[in-house]
């Protein structure tokens, strides 16, 4: 599982990173979490507003800093 977080490295961008190790660790679940800061890798996702989690390719959410458990419920689906 490769899940991305979209941002240009704001304060909300790093808070999204933070609870999306957060939730892995809960769940138990080993996964690769990267950064993409570039704004065309953004806009290639339909991104228009940040921060965004992208699982496996696929945007899940958009425009807001997810909590740990909403990214919970994400991964669980």
């Amino acid at each position: 599982m490769i899940i991305k977080v979209l941002g240009i490295g704001c304060k909300n961008c790093k808070k999204t990173e933070e609870n999306a190790k957060e939730a892995l660790i809960e769940l138990g679940i080993e996964a690769t979490v990267e950064k993409v800061e570039s704004m065309e890798e953004i806009i290639a996702y339909g991104v228009m507003k940040t921060p965004a989690l992208v699982i496996d390719e696929k945007v899940v959410v958009m425009g807001r800093i997810p909590s740990v458990n909403d990214i919970k419920k994400i991964l669980q689906k």
